[in-house]
């Protein structure tokens, strides 16, 4: 991998992993388009542990206080109706279906699952069906209505989100929607929700990033990827702010617009031969 790579890679993850647009999408799409290979599943997930590091950081108060109470429910029957101890309960259950299929389908997700073909497809059906959530969800409620039938619905959408295209967020913001949470709500809980599956998937993926085993997959350096992950880590926690000011006050047609401008972008330059699926 060169240098140019992998910076232009980390600023790509930084700008994408919050935004419901599939930042492992864009990293494969952009290796495609400037570099002519891929980068490799190990390298998005690494440095995902960048974008997650400024979650951690950005939401640490509310981490805590979660985190505390939960452990503190455990032993202490009086706070377990507290929203915290609860909220600490969902985002455990909401992590297994990611788990689970993670493990599963390890291999397909490493090789089949990045063929640009799919990505552009699950970008444009995505689009669709968050228009519909968009347009149909009446955002009535909010993290004090939240229930563990929301959390485990929500974990599912973020499991799909093994798919590149599909978008961690925007499965899961497209789950709250349907679900009638506000906006702002589902884009909390996907916050909280992704950081036990990235990090685990980030710090389990780092012997693989540096000898990828799919062929014509760029293998960075030490230095390239720690400067990636910074990257992604700076850009992604002002990513945050914005996010959450934007979902708070505009609807998410932006996205949908998008995601079916780049998938339609992607069908193009495959039927003409300017990139390879795989």
């Amino acid at each position: 991998m060169t240098w140019v790579e992998a910076i232009v890679l980390g600023i790509v993850q930084g700008l994408t992993e919050f935004l419901p647009v599939s930042s492992s999408g864009h990293l494969r799409i952009t290796s495609a388009i400037f570099f002519g290979r891929d980068a490799g599943a190990s390298f998005t997930a690494v440095t995902q542990l960048g974008t997650e590091a400024a979650v951690l950081i950005y939401f640490f108060k509310d981490i805590w206080r979660i985190v505390r109470t939960w452990c503190l429910g455990l032993v202490d029957r009086s706070v377990r109706s507290s929203l915290d101890y609860r909220m600490g309960w969902y985002v455990i259950v909401g992590t297994i279906p990611i788990g689970i299929f993670g493990l599963l389908f390890k291999d397909q997700i490493r090789t089949a699952g990045r063929d640009l073909r799919l990505v552009a497809t699950t970008l444009i059906l995505g689009a669709i069906v968050l228009a519909f959530a968009e347009y149909w969800g009446r955002q009535t409620r909010t993290l004090e209505n939240f229930r563990m039938r929301d959390g485990v619905i929500m974990g599912f959408a973020q499991a799909a989100a093994l798919v590149p295209g599909v978008s961690r967020s925007g499965g899961t913001l497209t789950a709250g929607l349907l679900l009638n949470l506000t906006r702002e709500t589902a884009a909390r809980y996907s916050f909280l929700l992704a950081i036990p599956a990235v990090v685990i998937s980030g710090v389990f993926s780092i012997p693989d990033v540096f000898e990828p085993s799919a062929p014509g997959t760029a293998a960075p350096s030490g230095a390239q990827m720690i400067v990636a992950t910074v990257i992604a880590f700076a850009i992604g926690y002002a990513a945050i702010a914005w996010l959450l000011r934007y979902v708070a006050h505009h609807t998410l047609y932006l996205f949908v617009l998008y995601r079916v401008a780049l998938g339609s972008l992607v069908l193009c330059l495959l039927l003409t031969g300017t990139i390879n699926a795989t």
